[in-house]
Protein backbone atom coordinates (compact mmCIF):
# COMPACT_ATOMS: atom_id res chain seq x y z
CA UNK A 1 0.00 0.00 0.00
CA UNK A 2 0.97 3.75 -0.89
CA UNK A 3 -0.18 6.54 0.86
CA UNK A 4 -0.56 10.18 -0.59
CA UNK A 5 -0.84 13.29 0.99
CA UNK A 6 -1.23 15.98 -1.44
CA UNK A 7 -0.19 19.54 -0.33
CA UNK A 8 0.86 21.33 -3.35
CA UNK A 9 -1.74 23.92 -3.02
CA UNK A 10 -1.52 27.98 -2.07
CA UNK A 11 -3.80 28.15 0.36
CA UNK A 12 -4.39 31.58 -0.27
CA UNK A 13 -7.66 32.16 1.71
CA UNK A 14 -6.34 31.21 5.07
CA UNK A 15 -3.33 33.91 4.47
CA UNK A 16 -0.40 32.41 6.44
CA UNK A 17 2.01 33.05 3.49
CA UNK A 18 3.26 29.17 3.96
CA UNK A 19 1.72 26.08 2.54
CA UNK A 20 -1.19 24.91 4.73
CA UNK A 21 0.30 21.33 5.85
CA UNK A 22 2.52 23.73 8.26
CA UNK A 23 -0.01 25.50 9.80
CA UNK A 24 0.61 24.95 13.46
CA UNK A 25 -2.12 23.68 15.85
CA UNK A 26 -3.21 24.30 19.16
CA UNK A 27 -1.32 20.90 20.33
CA UNK A 28 2.03 22.27 18.83
CA UNK A 29 1.97 20.26 15.94
CA UNK A 30 1.71 20.91 12.11
CA UNK A 31 -1.10 19.56 9.96
CA UNK A 32 0.75 17.48 8.49
CA UNK A 33 2.88 16.18 11.92
CA UNK A 34 -0.41 14.73 12.77
CA UNK A 35 -1.19 13.10 9.77
CA UNK A 36 2.05 11.76 9.76
CA UNK A 37 1.52 10.89 12.97
CA UNK A 38 -1.54 8.49 12.49
CA UNK A 39 0.06 7.41 9.16
CA UNK A 40 3.10 6.08 11.01
CA UNK A 41 0.74 3.27 13.06
CA UNK A 42 0.13 1.25 9.52
CA UNK A 43 2.38 1.96 6.95
CA UNK A 44 6.54 2.88 6.66
CA UNK A 45 7.46 6.75 6.04
CA UNK A 46 8.82 5.14 2.83
CA UNK A 47 5.32 4.35 1.51
CA UNK A 48 3.77 8.06 2.06
CA UNK A 49 4.49 10.05 -0.87
CA UNK A 50 3.47 14.09 -0.20
CA UNK A 51 2.49 15.69 -3.05
CA UNK A 52 4.13 19.60 -2.80
CA UNK A 53 4.44 22.80 -5.54
CA UNK A 54 3.78 26.51 -3.12
CA UNK A 55 7.20 26.97 -1.09
CA UNK A 56 7.90 23.52 -1.28
CA UNK A 57 11.61 23.76 0.10
CA UNK A 58 9.49 24.71 3.46
CA UNK A 59 7.86 21.25 3.43
CA UNK A 60 11.28 19.26 2.24
CA UNK A 61 13.41 20.84 4.84
CA UNK A 62 11.17 19.89 7.95
CA UNK A 63 10.65 16.14 6.71
CA UNK A 64 13.27 15.34 4.70
CA UNK A 65 13.53 11.98 5.16
CA UNK A 66 9.88 11.13 3.46
CA UNK A 67 9.09 10.98 -0.27
CA UNK A 68 8.39 14.06 -2.53
CA UNK A 69 6.68 14.53 -5.97
CA UNK A 70 7.11 18.06 -7.05
CA UNK A 71 4.35 19.77 -8.89
CA UNK A 72 6.06 22.56 -10.97
CA UNK A 73 2.54 23.57 -12.36
CA UNK A 74 0.61 24.07 -8.75
CA UNK A 75 -0.63 27.95 -9.51
CA UNK A 76 -2.41 26.19 -12.38
CA UNK A 77 -3.53 23.22 -11.64
CA UNK A 78 -5.81 21.50 -8.88
CA UNK A 79 -5.65 18.22 -6.59
CA UNK A 80 -6.81 15.96 -9.98
CA UNK A 81 -3.31 16.77 -11.51
CA UNK A 82 -1.21 17.01 -8.19
CA UNK A 83 -2.80 13.17 -7.73
CA UNK A 84 -1.60 12.34 -10.97
CA UNK A 85 1.68 13.39 -10.66
CA UNK A 86 2.01 11.22 -7.55
CA UNK A 87 0.53 8.10 -9.20
CA UNK A 88 2.45 8.36 -12.09
CA UNK A 89 5.37 7.60 -10.00
CA UNK A 90 4.34 4.27 -8.50
CA UNK A 91 3.68 1.28 -9.42
CA UNK A 92 0.12 0.51 -10.23
CA UNK A 93 0.80 -3.20 -8.77
CA UNK A 94 -0.64 -1.34 -4.92
CA UNK A 95 -3.47 -0.01 -3.30
CA UNK A 96 -3.59 3.67 -2.72
CA UNK A 97 -4.73 5.74 -0.29
CA UNK A 98 -4.61 9.48 -0.18
CA UNK A 99 -5.73 12.74 1.35
CA UNK A 100 -5.95 16.37 1.51
CA UNK A 101 -2.86 17.89 3.31
CA UNK A 102 -5.12 20.33 5.56
CA UNK A 103 -7.40 17.83 6.81
CA UNK A 104 -7.35 17.37 10.82
CA UNK A 105 -9.01 14.65 11.93
CA UNK A 106 -9.12 11.64 14.88
CA UNK A 107 -6.14 9.95 14.13
CA UNK A 108 -8.20 6.89 14.02
CA UNK A 109 -9.99 7.13 10.95
CA UNK A 110 -7.34 6.49 8.55
CA UNK A 111 -7.66 3.01 9.96
CA UNK A 112 -10.99 2.23 7.88
CA UNK A 113 -9.01 2.69 4.67
CA UNK A 114 -6.46 0.94 5.73
CA UNK A 115 -8.43 -2.28 6.21
CA UNK A 116 -10.93 -2.21 3.66
CA UNK A 117 -10.78 -4.29 1.17
CA UNK A 118 -12.70 -1.74 -1.43
CA UNK A 119 -12.14 1.17 -3.28
CA UNK A 120 -14.06 3.82 -0.92
CA UNK A 121 -14.36 7.20 0.66
CA UNK A 122 -14.67 8.48 3.84
CA UNK A 123 -17.62 10.61 3.98
CA UNK A 124 -20.08 12.12 6.67
CA UNK A 125 -23.86 12.57 6.17
CA UNK A 126 -25.93 16.11 7.63
CA UNK A 127 -25.74 19.83 6.42
CA UNK A 128 -22.96 20.53 3.86
CA UNK A 129 -22.40 23.92 3.25
CA UNK A 130 -21.70 25.40 -0.70
CA UNK A 131 -18.37 25.11 -0.58
CA UNK A 132 -18.25 21.74 0.81
CA UNK A 133 -17.31 18.58 -1.77
CA UNK A 134 -21.15 16.65 -1.27
CA UNK A 135 -22.03 13.36 -2.54
CA UNK A 136 -25.36 10.99 -3.23
CA UNK A 137 -25.31 7.24 -3.27
CA UNK A 138 -27.11 4.55 -5.60
CA UNK A 139 -29.55 2.11 -4.32
CA UNK A 140 -26.91 -0.61 -3.92
CA UNK A 141 -24.99 1.91 -1.19
CA UNK A 142 -22.11 2.82 -3.48
CA UNK A 143 -21.23 6.52 -4.67
CA UNK A 144 -23.59 7.64 -7.49
CA UNK A 145 -21.81 11.22 -7.40
CA UNK A 146 -19.42 13.24 -5.45
CA UNK A 147 -18.97 17.04 -6.28
CA UNK A 148 -19.29 20.67 -4.92
CA UNK A 149 -22.49 21.56 -7.18
CA UNK A 150 -24.67 18.35 -6.25
CA UNK A 151 -27.62 19.47 -4.93
CA UNK A 152 -29.80 17.84 -1.50
CA UNK A 153 -26.29 15.81 -0.76
CA UNK A 154 -25.83 13.00 2.09
CA UNK A 155 -23.37 14.72 3.30
CA UNK A 156 -19.35 15.75 2.99
CA UNK A 157 -17.08 13.75 1.63
CA UNK A 158 -14.05 14.50 3.67
CA UNK A 159 -10.68 14.22 1.58
CA UNK A 160 -9.75 10.51 2.30
CA UNK A 161 -9.82 8.38 -0.19
CA UNK A 162 -8.41 4.81 -1.42
CA UNK A 163 -8.40 2.82 -4.99
CA UNK A 164 -8.04 -0.38 -4.83
CA UNK A 165 -5.25 -1.94 -7.26
CA UNK A 166 -7.52 -3.60 -9.49
CA UNK A 167 -9.38 0.00 -10.00
CA UNK A 168 -5.99 2.47 -10.52
CA UNK A 169 -5.09 1.82 -14.13
CA UNK A 170 -8.82 3.12 -15.37
CA UNK A 171 -8.35 6.00 -12.62
CA UNK A 172 -5.23 6.87 -13.86
CA UNK A 173 -7.11 7.57 -17.02
CA UNK A 174 -9.95 9.44 -15.68
CA UNK A 175 -7.67 11.72 -14.03
CA UNK A 176 -5.92 12.37 -17.16
CA UNK A 177 -9.17 13.33 -18.72
CA UNK A 178 -9.35 16.00 -15.91
CA UNK A 179 -8.74 20.16 -16.36
CA UNK A 180 -5.99 21.31 -14.66
CA UNK A 181 -8.47 23.03 -12.84
CA UNK A 182 -10.64 19.72 -11.62
CA UNK A 183 -10.46 18.06 -8.07
CA UNK A 184 -9.68 14.57 -7.95
CA UNK A 185 -13.18 14.00 -7.27
CA UNK A 186 -14.01 14.40 -10.92
CA UNK A 187 -11.87 11.44 -11.32
CA UNK A 188 -13.78 9.52 -8.89
CA UNK A 189 -17.07 10.57 -10.98
CA UNK A 190 -15.73 9.34 -14.27
CA UNK A 191 -14.58 6.03 -12.70
CA UNK A 192 -18.18 6.01 -11.54
CA UNK A 193 -19.76 6.32 -14.71
CA UNK A 194 -17.38 3.30 -16.69
CA UNK A 195 -18.35 0.95 -13.96
CA UNK A 196 -16.38 0.99 -10.82
CA UNK A 197 -17.70 0.80 -7.69
CA UNK A 198 -16.64 3.24 -5.01
CA UNK A 199 -18.07 2.76 -1.46
CA UNK A 200 -19.05 5.07 1.54
CA UNK A 201 -17.35 4.62 4.86
CA UNK A 202 -19.63 7.09 7.12
CA UNK A 203 -17.58 8.46 9.61
CA UNK A 204 -20.29 11.13 11.09
CA UNK A 205 -19.43 9.69 14.82
CA UNK A 206 -15.37 11.13 14.32
CA UNK A 207 -13.60 14.88 14.15
CA UNK A 208 -12.96 15.26 10.70
CA UNK A 209 -12.49 18.92 9.52
CA UNK A 210 -10.59 20.55 6.05
CA UNK A 211 -8.82 23.90 7.40
CA UNK A 212 -9.88 26.45 4.30
CA UNK A 213 -10.31 29.63 6.26
CA UNK A 214 -9.20 31.21 9.35
CA UNK A 215 -12.80 30.26 10.70
CA UNK A 216 -12.07 26.43 9.94
CA UNK A 217 -8.46 26.74 12.03
CA UNK A 218 -10.40 28.26 14.85
CA UNK A 219 -12.80 25.57 15.08
CA UNK A 220 -10.46 22.63 15.08
CA UNK A 221 -8.37 24.06 17.43
CA UNK A 222 -10.96 24.50 20.14
CA UNK A 223 -12.09 21.07 19.18
CA UNK A 224 -8.13 20.00 20.24
CA UNK A 225 -8.44 22.16 23.47
CA UNK A 226 -11.35 20.29 24.56
CA UNK A 227 -10.08 17.04 23.90
CA UNK A 228 -6.89 17.04 24.31
CA UNK A 229 -6.05 13.37 25.16
CA UNK A 230 -6.96 12.28 21.32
Amino acid sequence: MKIIILAAGMGTRLNLNAPKCLTELFTKETILDRQLESLSHHVDKKDIIVVVGYKSDLIKAKYHDYCFVENLNYKNTNTAKSLLLALNNIDSNNNIVWLNGDVVFDKEIIKFLIKSTKSSMLVNSGVVGEEEVKYKINKDGTIKSVSKIINDGLGEAVGLNRINRNDLKKFKLCLEKCANDDYFEKAIELLINQGSKVYPIDISDYFCCEIDTKEDLNSVNTYLKENLND
